[in-house]
């Protein structure tokens, strides 16, 4: 056995929580090595927020952020109480990463770079000594008994620890290296894996006309899920259009739900681009708009009521205006089916984009498998999870990279502290 290839604790998975697991473990004193299959850590963290990294949401008491995740927000309370949204803001600040909070809480650096999160961590491993092995994927795991005595990468070398941490995420974005190697593993040493599935992710929309409408976002209005001409769900926010549909946090927010609604027939997307306006007083607003300008043609002056320029010519075809007529000629059923667009602008959900596609996928690890208070596994005494591999539902908006930060500290410092408790290698190492 090469003691080049023994260590206290071993990560697997360069990822956000996999980086704060190593150095957490190597900050409590471990011996520590990370192994993360692509050449270089971290892709998926430098693509979150578009590159600006939402690192978190400035909530900073527990009960209320936890209850962002629901039935799983109890699991969780034991971690948060360790390590939560108060202790990572102090983590990165004291790591002089300045930060800012945005609409709906939202924590970026305040250079809008998901790089300088990046190097946080990477300096953080640093100086713990964290040994990295990258490029040479892991290829199984072995175990003898209730532990999980090895693994062997690629090129067939096997690493030995006293604790194993798993952090390789779900299979979200599987072109950052997350295609579910994970849970192949834990269903191989007879963990439960729940099957993955989208859980935040873009809509593909029917209608021609929103292709048109690609990198667009309007802001602060209200969208409604109908189905059999009933309302099922209604959300306040942005929306942003692509060219396959929509997308933004609160289109992402409502997609498990959509995704369940899908399942027993078709779902209608209704904005609402005045929410704060009443049909009367939207009716008001546009009498005064058409009677300032009543010598223009309605083209000109309908940008005093649409926020976006692109969105412009589609509001006027699809209410059946024609774009030269003058205000003073528009007609009192014109501007009645103007506001009833406005205010219900339908769009038909063709499906959720792919896995490979969604933003955070739910399915995983199942959390009856799991020991709350230190992400170790309930099979394998010396086996710890962080991160995307747990079956953990959160919405957009920070709280899948606090749940890393979180979860990853816990299993870290929790691995650290098991590893203290063997004085020697078990005798199924010893070979």
């Amino acid at each position: 056995m090469d003691e080049k290839n023994i260590f206290d604790v071993l990560v697997i998975g360069g990822g956000p929580a996999g980086m704060m697991a190593a150095g957490r473990a190597a900050e409590c004193g471990a011996r520590v090595g990370l192994i993360e299959k692509n050449k270089s850590l971290g892709k998926k963290l430098l693509l979150t927020g578009g590159g600006r990294c939402n690192l978190t949401n400035h909530k900073l008491n527990t009960r209320k952020f936890l209850e962002k995740f629901k039935e799983h927000g109890k699991f969780l309370f034991s971690a948060f109480s360790q390590y939560g949204v108060k202790e990572t803001l102090i983590f990165f600040h004291a790591r002089k990463l300045e930060t800012k909070t945005e609409e709906g809480g939202r924590v970026f650096p305040l250079n809008d770079k998901a790089s300088s999160v990046f190097d946080v961590l990477g300096k953080y491993m640093q100086e713990g000594r964290v040994t990295v092995f990258s490029g040479n994927p892991v290829k199984k795991m072995f175990r003898n008994g209730n532990t999980i005595t090895s693994v062997r990468l690629k090129d067939g070398k096997e690493m030995y620890a006293r604790a194993i941490i798993l952090a390789t995420g779900g299979k979200s974005h599987p072109e950052t290296g997350s295609t579910g190697d994970g849970f192949l593993w834990l269903e191989e040493l007879g963990h439960t894996v729940i099957p993955p599935k989208p859980s935040l992710v873009p809509l593909a929309i029917k209608e021609k006309w929103v292709k048109s409408m690609q990198g667009v976002v309007l802001s602060d209005i209200k969208i409604s899920a109908l189905q059999n001409g009933e309302k099922r769900m209604t959300k306040k926010g942005n929306i942003l259009f692509t060219h396959f549909g929509v997308s933004g946090p609160t289109i992402l927010n409502m997609s498990g739900e959509i995704g369940e609604l899908l399942k027993y027939g078709e779902v209608i997307l209704s904005i609402d681009m005045f929410p704060s306006h009443g049909h009367g007083d939207l009716n008001k607003k546009i009498q005064e708009v058409l009677k300032k300008e009543n010598n223009k043609k309605i083209k000109n002056v309908i940008g005093a009521l649409i926020p976006v320029a692109s969105f412009e010519p589609i509001v006027l075809s699809r209410s059946g205006i024609d774009p030269d007529k003058f205000c003073h000629s528009v007609t009192r059923e014109e501007r009645l089916a103007l506001i009833a667009f406005l205010k219900n602008i339908p769009m038909h959900v063709e499906k959720l984009l792919g896995v490979e596609k969604s933003i955070v996928t739910s399915g995983g690890v199942p959390l009856t498998e799991v020991d709350s208070k230190t992400m170790r596994s309930r099979l394998f005494s010396n086996l710890y999870f962080a991160g995307d591999i747990l079956n953990i539902d959160r919405p957009s908006g920070g709280y899948s990279l606090q749940l890393c930060w979180t979860t990853g500290y816990v299993a870290g410092t929790s691995a650290c502290e098991f590893g203290e408790k063997i004085i020697d290698f078990p005798d199924c190492l010893n070979r």
